[in-house]
């Protein structure tokens, strides 16, 4: 059958095997931003090469940081220290990318030069005063337009450090006013009511800069130097969800996946699927470049239905798309709430999850913030990912498990944070083809 353009379709599938998963996303972003303020040449190993992080790549390229790209995975940053970054000839544009434009606008606060910020139609639909109004709190000036992209940064404020709780969980803005708190005076601490990852406060140091935890307080003073350094980023934890689930829930045999982050902020998913009945080992733990790893071992297991803490949704955010996935495939009822996040990402990953199970055969109940999910069979047919990077993925994953074939359409996106998603998947055992372009 001929497919559209940017679809995927895929049929019931046996997944099982080994394979490895791309860079960690996050922690490629905030090294090659850490990496351009810091003095001398940083090489960070195992870079992500999604859309994402080579829009972070090239917005710090136009603010004057030379870059070299010396192996597919590896990249050599030249630092210009904290105040070498220059006014770029243009507006910065961030593409798809969320952590790209908020991380970038709390680096920028402090810089001497104003800049324009803004990126795709759908980022310039998600919410940036959430970073705006603490930055402002700070002495920046800060403009939004009507709370969304395009931003205007306006240069040579002197910012002062401040104490700010976080009203929600969000590491973008956490690391955004620590980026800013670099150039303020006096000490920024951010208070969180849950943890959100950790990854800038844990790389912050190997630069070179002290860090003071106190409890969920974290505080950086202002004024420190940042010195070059190596990061070698293990595989995404984000990524290997997708291959988590598939493997629960359409496992032929073991599926072993190699060298993943599995940083406790980022693995809410494997505690919620532990619950529901997975089986799922970390073999050969390890550290590599501040950061835990681990072999991830998941075999094929049949699953329950659970009520999500809200407290564990933090350390799951961007994969309640594919456990809403494993949660259609279970017995019984799964509730998921404390999720009201979801509703302001690339997607209303809410109503986009909702809408699509349904039109597999699942009943879904939407709530403010969240879903509840009944479990069964999961049915062939057609759905739409809306252009969300992650619903794209998700469907994929409801397809391996499904009774009959599944196309998901609108799935370009997956390109800015797994570019070789389907090739990955087809490698243990996925029965996918399409694409950009088709396939």
């Amino acid at each position: 059958m001929s497919l559209p353009p940017a679809s995927f379709q895929v049929q019931p599938s046996a997944i099982g095997g080994e394979t490895g998963v791309p860079g960690d996303k996050s922690i490629s972003h905030r090294a090659v931003l850490l990496g351009a303020i810091a003095r001398g040449r940083s090489s960070v190993h195992g870079i992500s090469d999604g859309a994402d992080c080579a829009a972070t790549v090239a917005c710090i390229r136009a603010l004057g940081v030379p870059i070299e790209r010396p192996a597919c995975d590896t990249l050599w940053i030249e630092g210009v220290g904290a105040h070498g970054l220059r006014a770029p000839a243009g507006t910065l544009d961030a593409g798809n990318s969320g952590t790209t434009l908020r991380l970038l606008t709390g680096l920028l606060a402090g810089q001497a030069f104003d800049c324009v910020l803004t990126g795709d139609a759908s980022l310039r639909r998600r919410p940036m005063g959430r970073v705006a109004e603490p930055l402002c709190l700070m002495g920046a000036e800060v403009l939004t337009t009507a709370g969304c992209p395009p931003v205007r940064v306006r240069g040579g404020r002197q910012l002062s450090g401040i104490h700010y709780q976080l009203p929600v969980p969000s590491a973008q803005v956490k690391s955004a006013l620590l980026l800013a708190g670099l150039y303020a005076r006096g000490e920024t601490c951010i208070d969180e009511i849950e943890p959100a990852r950790d990854h800038t406060e844990r790389m912050l140091p190997a630069f070179g800069c002290a860090i003071v935890r106190r409890g969920r307080q974290v505080c950086v003073a202002g004024g420190q130097q940042l010195r070059a350094c190596d990061i070698d980023a293990p595989g995404d934890f984000s990524a290997a969800a997708f291959f988590i689930v598939a493997a629960s829930l359409a496992g032929r045999d073991t599926l072993v996946i190699r060298d993943v982050g599995v940083n406790r902020t980022r693995t809410g998913l494997l505690q919620a699927l532990g619950s529901m009945g997975a089986e799922i080992e970390l073999l050969r733990p390890r550290w590599r470049g501040g950061e835990p790893v681990a072999d991830i071992s998941v075999r094929p297991a049949p699953l329950r239905g659970i009520r999500v803490p809200p407290a564990l949704v933090p350390a799951m955010i961007d994969e309640l798309p594919v456990l809403a996935v494993a949660a259609a495939a279970a017995s019984g009822c799964t509730r998921i709430t404390g999720a009201g996040e979801l509703r302001l990402k690339e997607s209303d990953r809410i109503s986009v999850i909702a809408r699509g199970l349904r039109a597999l055969g699942i009943g879904v109940q939407e709530a403010p913030d969240g879903l509840s999910i009944e479990g069964g069979t999961l049915d062939g047919g057609r759905v739409d990912a809306c252009g969300d990077h992650r619903a794209a993925m998700a469907f994929a994953v409801a397809g391996a498990a499904a009774r009959g074939p599944v196309e998901v359409s609108d799935v370009a996106n997956v390109s800015t944070s797994f570019p070789g998603f389907v090739a990955s998947a087809r490698a243990i055992g996925m029965r996918i083809t399409g694409g950009i372009g088709g396939a």
